[in-house]
């Protein structure tokens, strides 16, 4: 397929409608161009990440913290490159995919990007509910079933413009940080224990698993395919200077963003290092236990209150997020476009069934492992929009004179190897636990679905990877 060949602009009902400047005062330029990271950002500090810190901070203290601040560096730089794709070629990742691979690849590339939204929903879906739940008493089981309505608020957002959109989600940005900030302040951390966790340390299988889980819930795979539509939001006329300017107020935009996710997320687990695991409770892997601990160990109602505010303004934050994310994906790689609200219940409905079977047969105690579980699933699938998106942004048919330096070539490839290893790690792992688990059915399961699963993701990496190098062919 062709550039000629692609009528649909991404993102289409709103490409193009902020206006922007090549010249003029900087604080003009920076105003239009600030947004798309904000709306990004949103996705690194949702319900998923929450228990993943809670967990690695309850557990293994500050240790985790420099697993926190590496998958930061490494989200700016990938969310730089996804931004960078759509500004140069008017791309976004699924686009870009869907012109260089093959129908199947592309086929195949959709459904593990439809499951990491699925999975990234599904945190939004437990989210919501536990935090409804301890704001207001109201049954996990019926805050599950609500969460269905936030459709609409999410349509009718979308109906007042990009910029409407973007100011809500930095507003709730706002709640989640000021809301940890106070938090932080009644826990006092040490200050040079929070240093010390910042020194990279080695990791066992359980620590391991929280760090993959940590990678997941923060360099997120659709986050690639949302920043590179996004950022085409903005009118960038097709000339050097101004092109120039928009990369560089993006990185801009990206990194006050992504920064102020990290400082959240590094505020989650700090909290829960100094309030659980400096006090002997290593084992609060549970939100719910979090948020009723805090109140005893903190000696304030407030603190409490501001988890279970922060909690839901962070689900329904990564919520609109999402949606928009998997308009991008549909279209980006099927070329099929689907009424917003439709696509939005199909994909909410999906992320529903598991959240109710776990509360339904496994009860409450399990919802917290469900999350760190959907956080390991996004990390699985992110080599398979990472590997693509850096092969794209290298090809200098396809950028021109914006094709990356060789330097941002061997930190994105080193970021991808880091993704790549932690994740094969973790796959043998849990593979021999399955293998070596009592019960005929386990091992059943594992040869008749897992393995073969397994099997066809490591083709399929390797031909994402090895393709563009070995094909003579160029990019559109």
């Amino acid at each position: 397929m062709t550039t000629k060949e692609r009528i649909n602009k991404s993102l289409d009902e709103v490409n193009s409608t902020v206006k922007t400047y090549a010249t003029g005062s900087f604080f003009k330029k920076f105003l239009a161009f600030s947004g798309p990271a904000y709306m990004v950002s949103v996705g690194y500090m949702d319900p998923g990440n929450w228990a993943t810190d809670i967990a690695g901070g309850s557990q293994f203290g500050y240790q985790l913290l420099w697993i926190l601040l590496m998958s930061n560096l490494m989200a700016l730089l990938l969310q730089t490159l996804s931004a960078r794709l759509g500004l140069v070629t008017g791309l976004d990742l699924a686009q870009a995919s869907r012109q260089y691979y093959k129908p199947w690849i592309n086929i195949s590339l959709f459904v593990y990007a439809q499951i990491a939204i699925i999975a990234c929903d599904l945190a939004e879906v437990l989210g919501f509910a536990i935090g409804l739940k301890l704001l207001t008493g109201v049954d996990l089981i019926y805050g599950v079933v609500i969460s269905v309505f936030d459709t609409f608020l999410i349509l009718l957002l979308q109906r007042y413009g990009i910029r409407k959109l973007e100011a809500f989600i930095l507003a709730l940005v706002i709640i989640i940080g000021c809301s940890f900030f106070v938090e932080i302040f009644l826990a006092k951390p040490a200050i040079m224990e929070v240093a010390k966790g910042f020194i990279p340390t080695s990791l066992n299988n359980q620590a391991l698993l929280i760090a993959t889980g940590i990678i997941g819930a923060t360099v997120m795979p659709h986050n690639l395919y949302l920043h590179s539509a996004l950022v085409q939001t903005r009118k960038v006329e097709k000339t050097s200077a101004h092109i120039k300017t928009a990369l560089k107020f993006n990185f801009i935009d990206s990194s006050i963003a992504l920064n102020l996710a990290f400082f959240v997320n590094a505020g989650i687990l700090i909290l829960s290092a100094s309030a659980f695991h400096q006090n002997g409770l290593n084992n609060v892997g549970e939100i719910t236990d979090a948020h009723q601990l805090l109140n005893q160990i903190l000696g304030t109602q407030l603190a409490p209150i501001l988890f279970a505010v922060a909690l839901i303004a962070s689900g329904q934050s990564s919520t609109i997020t999402g949606t928009l994310a998997g308009q991008i994906i549909m279209e980006g790689y099927l070329d099929l476009k689907m009424k917003p609200w439709l696509r939005r219940l199909l994909t909410r409905s999906l992320a529903i069934i598991p959240a109710v079977i776990t509360l339904v047969y496994f009860g409450e105690n399990k919802l917290t492992a469900l999350l760190i579980g959907s956080q390991i699933v996004l990390s699985m699938q992110l080599g398979f929009a990472v590997i693509p998106l850096i092969h794209f942004v290298s090809n200098k048919k396809m950028m021109g004179e914006y094709v990356i330096k060789n330097w941002v070539k061997i930190a994105a490839w080193a970021s991808a190897l880091i993704i790549l290893t932690l994740n094969i790690k973790l796959v043998l792992v849990h593979v021999n636990y399955w293998m070596n688990a009592d019960g005929g059915w386990t091992n059943m399961l594992v040869k008749i679905l897992i393995i073969p699963t397994i099997a066809f993701s490591f083709f399929l990496l390797l031909y994402v990877i090895i393709k563009p190098i070995i094909d003579k062919k160029k990019l559109a």
